[in-house]
């Protein structure tokens, strides 16, 4: 009797052992996995292209006199207006030099205002003969070289002047100077000409970057009625902060070595925070798409075939499914042209888990 019990109690044993593999097996032959259907929204292309920011003007600020260098008046770095006084080289000489000019330029006026008169009076002198026709002729021409002298006067004065204009070095325009390259006190050699600065006109930026001449044809192919005129400038370090801007300048000709096109935006710069010579990454817009099918970037994978999903079915069945895809969307998106439809479901974690003709258990995120 014990026996039989024993035998029984074995039995029993072994067929709920059975039992219980058979539900394991069940459960383990559909796993939950997680799954996703595509974002469908109207979308803007973009591409990225890396670029270059420069001051709408730099200017050399050049000593064009010779003397030392006096004072500088303003601190180095900072914002200045339109005509400020930034450097003083020694005048003295040239002041002088305008003096000289301007008697020079008297004597000049007496001498044709004598010269004159004297040809007036030998003008009506020959009426009556009482003077040669030789005295007349010379008495003009005393005249006409008077009258040389003083123009000849006027333009010292004025060259005077100008040199001595150039002993005080202005701003051409508002903006940012940098710091001098000449302590006060150094002779300036205007012979020479040695750059004291250079000032930056920065209230407006500009960035240039290149594309390829296949791409702008796209875009003018995509875009008759409403060409895209715009950009996004950005920097990845140390912020992601964006900036605007408009496209005001497109090259007339493709550069042969590399098959690209220069483009320009201008940026407004009124804080300052862009400077000159910065590298950046412009986002170019080309094209839109209506209706644009998305799915997630980290859901996609890859082989030697190229880009892959895999998209569960209506049985829970999974599918290996190759696609074309497009660029990145808002970081994260990926828009994909080809291989997957709208109301399908693709997986969207743990590619690694899953297989073709796998059956799962869809469960949406």
């Amino acid at each position: 009797m014990r026996c039989f019990i024993f035998c029984m109690l074995c039995f029993v044993s072994l067929f709920l052992s059975g039992c219980n593999n058979d539900l394991l097996s069940g459960y383990e032959a559909m796993p939950p996995i997680s799954v996703a259907k595509p974002v469908v929204r109207d979308i803007t292309l973009m591409k990225r292209y890396p670029g270059y920011v420069s001051a709408q003007n730099s200017v050399n600020l050049v000593a064009r006199v010779s003397g030392y260098l006096e004072n500088s008046f303003y601190d180095a770095g900072s914002r200045v207006e339109k005509d400020k006084l930034l450097f003083l080289i020694e005048p003295t000489q040239y002041k002088d030099y305008v003096i000289e000019a301007e008697s020079s330029l008297e004597n000049a006026i007496a001498k044709r205002d004598y010269a004159e008169n004297n040809y007036m009076r030998m003008k009506e002198a020959s009426v009556s003969n009482a003077i040669s026709e030789i005295d007349l002729i010379e008495a003009k021409s005393q005249l006409i070289a008077a009258k040389a002298d003083v123009k000849n006067a006027e333009a010292s004065l004025s060259m005077a002047k100008t040199n001595l204009s150039y002993c005080y070095v202005k701003a051409p325009f508002r903006g940012r100077v940098t710091i001098g390259t000449l302590s006060n006190g150094n002779y300036v050699n205007g012979g020479e000409p040695t750059v004291l600065a250079t000032i930056f006109q920065e209230d407006l930026m500009y960035a240039y970057f290149n594309i390829e001449d296949n791409q702008y044809l796209k875009m003018l192919w995509e875009n008759n009625e409403t060409p895209f005129d715009s950009v996004m400038v950005f920097f990845d370090s140390p912020t992601r902060k964006v900036f605007k801007g408009k496209i005001d300048y497109v090259a007339p000709n493709i550069d042969l070595s590399m098959g690209t096109l220069r483009l320009r935006a201008e940026i407004e710069n009124h804080n300052g925070e862009l400077k000159d010579g910065m590298y950046a990454s412009v986002l170019l817009p080309y094209a839109k798409r209506d209706k644009a099918v998305l799915i997630n970037d980290a859901s996609i994978g890859f082989d030697q075939l190229g880009s892959f999903v895999y998209v569960v079915n209506d049985s829970s069945v999974v599918e290996y499914r190759h696609i074309t895809t497009g660029e990145v969307i808002d970081d994260t998106l990926r828009y994909v042209t080809n291989g997957i439809g709208e109301n399908e479901m693709y997986v969207s974690k743990a590619l690694l888990k899953v297989r073709d003709g796998m059956k799962v258990s869809p469960v949406f995120e």
